[in-house]
């Protein structure tokens, strides 16, 4: 039994030490498309025509408005405020009545004075590659603008590009991540996650 124990705790650590090389080595190559691709200074954004905001949860375990949210709508406001886009598309998911990330998204977007005739919800985009798919197959877009955090960016301009979609980000500055083996590890799954979407779609 403790053989079996010690020959267990020995695959763990292969598998937990092969992920994390490759999950570093697969957000290197994510990070490489932000610093290409995106920016924070919305004069350096080229004209786009439309935003794609990717959603996450509208309101936090204190139950006030996520603050990272917050921080997407404000500067998806700003490039439709600036010209940079015409259109936002908000891109979330929707589980009945009582969760809905798009239309939360979309009351936000109006009371930071974009109209609601601006303004497209995209109940399909449960996730990352979802919403960057459906910009490109449902909405038709060639063009497009992702605002989002720049950990976020990075994951999202890969998949977008890849996809074959001219794609920048606004990044809508956020806390720094405390640089822990937890994060390393969540980030480098998402990273490798993000290589088979494009691989496989």
């Amino acid at each position: 039994m403790i053989r079996l124990l010690a020959i267990a705790g020995a695959l763990v650590l292969v598998v937990g030490a092969a992920l994390l090389v490759l999950g570093d080595m697969a957000q290197t190559v994510l990070e490489s498309y932000g610093t290409a691709y995106a920016t924070g200074d919305v004069r350096r954004l080229p004209v786009l025509g439309v935003a794609l905001v990717p959603g996450t949860e509208p309101v936090n375990e204190w139950g006030r408005f996520n603050t990272d949210l917050g921080r997407r709508l404000d500067s998806a406001a700003l490039a439709w405020r600036e010209g940079k886009v015409t259109r936002v598309i908000v891109s979330g998911n929707r589980v009945g009545e009582a969760y809905d990330e798009p239309t939360a998204m979309m009351t936000a977007l109006i009371a930071r004075g974009v109209p609601a005739t601006a303004i497209e919800r995209d109940f399909g985009g449960t996730r990352t590659w979802l919403s960057v798919q459906h910009a490109r197959d449902v909405y038709g877009l060639k063009r497009v603008l992702i605002v989002s955090q720049r950990t976020h960016l990075d994951r999202a301009l890969f998949l977008a590009r890849r996809g074959g979609l001219e794609a920048w980000g606004f990044d809508a500055t956020e806390r720094p991540e405390p640089r822990t083996l937890y994060y390393a590890l969540y980030t480098g799954v998402r990273a490798l996650r993000a290589f088979c979407d494009a691989v496989l779609d």
